[in-house]
This record gives C-alpha cells, structure tokens and sequence, in this order.
C-alpha cells in the first residue's frame, strides 16, 4: 500500500467506493456508506495480500510439503502481529484466532467456568451489545453498571457495585466504544478500579480497535487489560477472522467448548492430551486467508497512523452532529456538544418518521446506507429513548408490536464531508415535504 498522509486520500485505499446503487426513480447514484459499525468493506491492500497469498496457501500445522509448512509458519508469525497492533504483553498473553468476536467471548465466558467459583459475578452495563451480556448469563451472576442521562457509562456505579459484591466481582466486561453512541469509555481507569478490587476486566474492542489506538499494557500495570476481543470484518477485513486475547494461563486448564482436530497431541480410546493454549482452543482447520486479511488490514492502517484515523473520523463526526441540528425535527441522542470522547457514530430520528421507514427513504431516494433499529443492543436503546417499563412489557407479552429504534450514521476513515452533505441535503428535504415522503412510503414499504 502507497503511502498516504491525507485523509482526503483515504477513499482510494478501499474496494467499492465508487459503486454505482439504483435510486428508487430508476437513476443510478454512487452509493455512500454510513454503516461502518456493523461491517466494513475490504481495504484493496487486503484483496491484494489475499491473491498473492493463495498460490501458497495449504493445510495449516502439521503438513510435510513446502506450502504447508510455510502457511503454518506464517500463520502463527500473525500472533505476534496482532498483538503487537494492541500492545499486548506476548510473554503473557496468547492470541486466540476465532470467527468474530460475538464468538471470542462465548468461548472465553465458558473457559472463566474453569477459574471463577459458582458464585462469581460477571459486570456488564446498560450499553452493551447483546453480544457482550447474554453468554455470561447463564453460567455466572450477572448484573449492569449504569448509565447516566446521556448514555455515559456511570464510574461511580462501577465502584459502588464492586464495593456491594464484597469481592465476589471477577470479572468486569465492557465496551470499549459503544456501537450506539460511539462513546468511548475509559477502559485503563475501569481497569485500575476492577483490579482494586479483585476483578479482572475484558474490553470488547470490536467498535474501538479499528477506528482508534489502544494498548493492553499501560505504564502502570494496575490499569492493564487482562481480555480484549475485537473482529476483523468491522476494520476493512471481512473473511471471516476475530480474536481473543487473554492470560495464557486461563486456556491452561480445561477443556475447550470445541474439541477435535488441531487441539490434541495424544489421543487414546482412554487418555488425551491437550496441546497448549492457543492450539487447544482453535478446532478444525484454521482460517488462513481470513488471518492474512486481518494482519494485512492491521499493516495497512498502521501506515495510515492510527491517531490520525482517530482525529479525523472525530472531526467528521463534529461537523455532522453541527449540520443536523440545523434541521427541522431531526432528534439527536447521547452528548451533542463534544465529540472528543466518542467515535464517528451518530444516532438520531426525525420526528413523526418510524426509523425503519426513515432508512429506507435514504436508501432508496439517495443510495445511502444507515442502520437502524436498536444494534443488537436493546436495553441500551431502551434508556435513551426512555421507553417506559409498561411499553416493554406490552411489547414483550405481544410480539407483533414494531421496536422502536433510532437511525445510526457510522463512519469509517473513508467517508467524507461531501458524502455528509448529500445526505444532509437529503434529509432537509425529507424533513420539508415531510408528508409528501410518509406518505410515498407507506405505500412502498405496505
């Protein structure tokens, strides 16, 4: 990948971006992506790694041939890579290669089972993604830091609630940037508090890692982090690769929740033996190609600086919230005023239009993909929306009943100020023929 140094060069590093979408009057437009945070296209760079790779690629671990035995070799070099990419501590950390992260944290709540007594406490909190709260529920006691009125995690629940569990804590698992609000929570400090009181703490880094820096390990070893998972298919390598990232001592013991091929060194009708962690964790043949794109990806956007990513996908986001308040009914949800602690996510509605009819009028009049809904993160949704408890009690005793829900606009490094105008311009004229537009999409959408 050439070097780049501007922003505004970003664009031509990604596949697709000039991709021509049928608009709903029979036209053609160039489509514009505002859906980053549920997945992101391929750099070119990793499509290139991909074909170049292919001609070599073969059985990973154990093969004779030359293909094989360089596929393996390169396959665990790519440990390494990614670790070093979130500045894990390689002498105690192992990096685990699964599918996404929704699967990294499955499989590490039922490794914990190993480590933590039956009536450890696992800490989630309200702005959760469903991925980072329902596998912990049925193996541990589980309960949720709060948010304040904006959507901010509460760091004084935290520390109250670790305090009330006596010591009973063992794990704090959060966010590391919301995929609602794109708030970035404090993940060092959460760490120091989880620590001082005997938790470990897992960050889900899957909205976080590609869109801003992030280490592990810190200066002062009380604000490390123990777990970190994040996937490859939301940082511009979608083949199918996550990663887990945790002490190598906590995939010692035990036995993992997939077993077979590739995690076992001795095999009897009455004994087995058990490679070390990470081979232990990974059954089946591995995803070569999906760790290539991830480790290319990586590559790419350390030549890109990821503290530069950060400033400007942060800018774009200022600019954006700045233009909708300037529209008529739109709603904006979470802090509006600084953008310093957040990614480039902005959630928002235009009042008397459904979220779901809303996403479909961008779509369809301006080729512009948003996503909405609740982002698989319901209860979040729920408080900043302050649907009242009887709504969802109504809403759970009759499943026909629609969600409610907020359009989310996502941005990835590519997105540009151009492509915030359009739909900008598009929504101030939704917003004038309001009436117009509903009624258009009733029938369409009926």
């Amino acid at each position: 990948m050439e070097y780049i140094k501007y922003p505004e060069e970003f664009r031509k590093l990604i596949a697709g971006i000039d991709t021509k979408v049928p608009l709903i009057n029979g036209k053609y437009s160039t489509a514009i992506n505002f859906d980053n945070a549920a997945t992101t296209p391929p750099f070119l760079s990793v499509l290139e790694a991909l074909m170049n790779f292919s001609p070599w690629y073969a059985s990973v671990h154990r093969g004779a041939g030359y293909k094989s035995q360089l596929s393996s070799s390169c396959y665990e070099d790519c440990r390494e890579i990614v670790g070093d990419f979130v500045g894990a501590d390689m002498q105690k950390h192992t990096v685990i290669f699964v599918k996404n992260t929704t699967e990294a944290i499955n499989k590490l709540s039922y490794r914990l089972l190993n480590k933590y007594k039956k009536d450890a406490v696992v800490l989630s909190s309200f702005m959760e993604h469903h991925s980072n709260d329902l596998p912990w529920r049925d193996k541990y006691s589980v309960d949720y830091v709060d948010i304040d009125c904006t959507g901010r995690l509460s760091l004084k629940d935290l520390k109250e609630k670790l305090i009330q569990y006596k010591g009973k804590v063992k794990l704090v698992t959060i966010a590391g940037a919301s995929n609602v609000t794109g708030y970035i929570n404090p993940i060092h400090e959460i760490a120091s508090l989880a620590h001082e009181y005997g938790a470990e703490i897992l960050v889900d880094g899957a909205q976080l890692v590609p869109h801003a820096p992030i280490s592990m390990k810190t200066s002062n070893p009380s604000e490390a982090i123990d777990y970190l998972v994040f996937s490859g298919h939301k940082m511009y390598a979608p083949f199918g690769t996550g990663v887990l990232i945790g002490p190598r001592e906590t995939f010692q013991e035990g036995v993992a929740e997939y077993v077979g091929g590739g995690t076992v060194e001795l095999v009897t009708h009455n004994y087995i033996r058990w490679f070390d962690p990470p081979l232990k964790e990974e059954a089946g043949s591995p995803n070569m190609m999906g760790v290539i794109a991830l480790v290319e990806s990586i590559k790419s956007l350390q030549k890109l600086d990821m503290y530069l990513i950060d400033n400007y996908e942060k800018a774009l986001t200022t600019y954006t919230i700045n233009r909708l308040k300037c529209i008529p009914d739109i709603i904006l949800y979470g802090n509006t005023i600084d953008s310093r602690d957040r990614l480039g996510i902005v959630p928002f509605n235009m009042e008397g239009i459904d979220h779901n009819m809303l996403a479909y009028m961008l779509s369809y009049e301006g080729g512009i993909s948003v996503r909405n809904g609740c982002f698989c993160a319901q209860p979040y949704v729920q408080r900043l929306l302050n649907i009242p408890d009887e709504e969802i009690q109504r809403r759970i005793g009759d499943p026909t009943l629609s969600h409610p829900g907020v359009v989310r606009i996502s941005f990835g490094l590519y997105n540009t100020h151009r492509e915030v105008d359009t739909l900008i311009s598009l929504l101030k004229k939704i917003s004038l023929n309001k009436k117009d537009y509903i009624k258009k999409y009733k029938e369409i959408l009926s």
